[in-house]
């Protein structure tokens, strides 16, 4: 049976899936993570929230925007699940108010597959990955499980020693022991941990066809996220790289294989 959320029976039948495992490798208690589920419909809501409870993260529910910060504030989740179409609010906004408070991981939910423009900004505003209704909850969980891992191995990331020495491209610079990025006119630009590895593994093969495949490998994130994580890098980092990110020219498609970053790089 298919398990999709359109059809709450036949999710609650065929729910078999093991729990989260490797998340708890670290020594923690699975039942601290904390799932905050963002969401108006009430069925969608209990099924969401149940489905979580039974795999062993602790979900909590909000149905209205004014909620939300106060949840963020006084339970601090370790990841956000955020419906696009809250009822008549914006979920773009709400996403924007929630990147005020809190760098916590967000995965958006959208209604319809057209919905593509509000996908793209939501990744753009710093959304973690989204998933189009109707969606199964074991996609769901793993989306999340991905996620999570993600955020424990930049974390595990920042705490390594740190690299030396310079990159040089197309007027830009890259200090690997600072880790700061300066374009031309030596402006600094923020980069977050995700930006910054997939941007040293560009940077270590360059004008070479990579992967999804390699990438995933290069930047460190366990096997079972999906390869769209790293498409969603990708655009962000061509947001800060580009000078057009619609049609890119320093990191370009290369259809069937993955990414190419196209200027010489300069090595000190």
């Amino acid at each position: 049976m298919n398990e999709r959320i359109e059809s709450p029976a036949a999710v609650l039948a065929n729910e078999t899936i093991g729990p989260l495992g490797p998340l708890a490798a670290n020594g923690k208690d699975r039942r601290a993570l904390t799932c905050l589920v963002v969401e108006d419909d009430t069925t969608m809501r209990h099924l969401v929230t149940t489905y979580l409870e039974d795999h062993d993260i602790r979900a909590i529910s909000a149905s209205r925007r004014d909620e939300v910060v106060t949840l963020l504030t006084r339970n601090q989740p370790d990841l956000v699940v955020l419906d696009l179409r809250l009822g008549q609010e914006d979920g773009l906004d709400l996403l924007r108010e929630i990147r005020a408070h809190s760098d916590v991981p967000v995965i958006i939910t959208t209604g319809h597959r057209r919905d593509e423009i509000d996908r793209v900004v939501g990744l753009e505003l710093g959304a973690d990955d989204y998933i189009t209704k109707p969606f199964g909850l074991r996609e769901l969980l793993a989306r999340i499980r991905a996620v999570l891992r993600r955020r424990e191995t930049g974390q595990a990331t920042s705490h390594r020693p740190n690299e030396k020495g310079t990159f040089r491209f197309g007027g830009w610079r890259l200090d690997r022991r600072t880790r700061r990025l300066t374009n031309s006119r030596n402006e600094p630009v923020a980069l977050t941990k995700g930006e910054y590895t997939l941007l040293i593994a560009f940077l270590e093969a360059p004008q070479r066809p990579l992967s999804r495949e390699h990438l995933l490998q290069a930047t460190r994130v366990h096997e079972d996220v999906f390869d769209r994580s790293i498409d969603v890098q990708v655009l962000r980092l061509r947001r800060k790289l580009e000078s057009d990110p619609s049609t890119p020219s320093i990191i370009r498609t290369e259809r069937g294989v993955g990414y190419v970053f196209t200027p010489p790089v300069e090595a000190q």
